[in-house]
């Protein structure tokens, strides 16, 4: 028993669709039949073979939705699917703490990270902030220092660039974090920035890493200054604010200073999170 097929009466664009497609099915098996030319040549001649016959243009369209099995109206399933991604049944139990349609104040906030921090080493405390596009102006990027009363928690190596940094360089060497140098240093370092630009780490005036007075600037990104800027095309922000095991007053004194750096009225939405664990959004004061 063939296929049935179900047509609601009365309903002449579907009755045209339908035998639109069945038109369409009649040319692809139409298309796909094959004639072979030389039955009873003898042996060792050659058999050609004709291909099937030409589809009409105002049918191919429909012919491909037969073949892939797409319904009359339906749109053609995207190849690309995303995949979803699963969090573990340990993420799941503490996002349930966290309500994402709130906003928290700081404090309980920073409550709610320690809390659902799943790291069992010391995690880091992340702040997420997007600004506000019209803020940015024409630029639409941002740059800029924040001072950390209490750093971020890990040990950052400041160096001032000299012809001995520049020797171990050029051998491969680098044992510093930051790097800082004088204006006259640049075209020493110009022989090694194809190893140091990809690591981020050649000095550059907008992140005040080349200045004249390189010995007080590496005081001040060794006590907890940094650097942040937006991401490309994107008014977003992320840094890192300090560990999981500060205490609460100091983390919320790193954020503060985050927030001030950057200007409050610049920003649209503020949230926090551990290394791994949900995020929580901050209600802005």
């Amino acid at each position: 028993m063939g296929k049935v097929r179900v047509a609601k009466l009365g309903d002449e664009a579907q009755e045209k669709k339908l035998a639109k497609r069945a038109q369409a099915r009649r040319q692809t098996k139409k298309s796909k039949k094959e004639h072979v030319e030389g039955v009873g040549l003898k042996g060792g001649e050659r058999v050609s073979v004709v291909e099937g016959t030409q589809i009409k243009d105002e049918y191919k369209k429909l012919v491909e939705e037969v073949e892939e099995g797409v319904a009359p109206g339906e749109k053609k399933p995207s190849k690309k699917s995303r995949k979803v991604k699963i969090r573990s049944k340990r993420y799941q139990e503490l996002a349930k703490l966290v309500d994402k349609t709130k906003q928290y104040s700081l404090s309980d906030a920073l409550k709610l990270v320690k809390q659902t921090s799943m790291t069992k080493f010391d995690g880091t405390v992340e702040i997420h902030i997007n600004l506000n596009p019209l803020s940015l102006g024409e630029k639409k990027e941002m740059r800029g220092s924040a001072n950390l009363p209490h750093g971020t928690g890990k040990q950052v190596r400041v160096v001032i660039a000299d012809d001995a940094i520049v020797a171990q360089v050029e051998t491969g060497k680098i044992e510093f974090d930051i790097l800082v140098a004088h204006p006259s240093m640049m075209p020493k370092l110009a022989k090694i920035a194809r190893i140091l630009g990809p690591k981020g780490l050649m000095p550059n005036p907008k992140t005040g890493t080349v200045t004249p007075d390189p010995e007080k600037r590496a005081k001040e990104l060794s006590h907890g200054q940094v650097n942040f800027k937006t991401e490309p095309d994107q008014p977003i922000i992320h840094m890192s604010i300090g560990k999981v095991s500060f205490e609460e007053k100091k983390l919320a004194d790193n954020v503060n200073a985050v927030l001030d750096a950057i200007g409050r009225g610049k920003i649209a939405r503020v949230t926090l999170s551990p290394t791994m664990g949900p995020g929580v959004k901050i209600a802005l004061t």
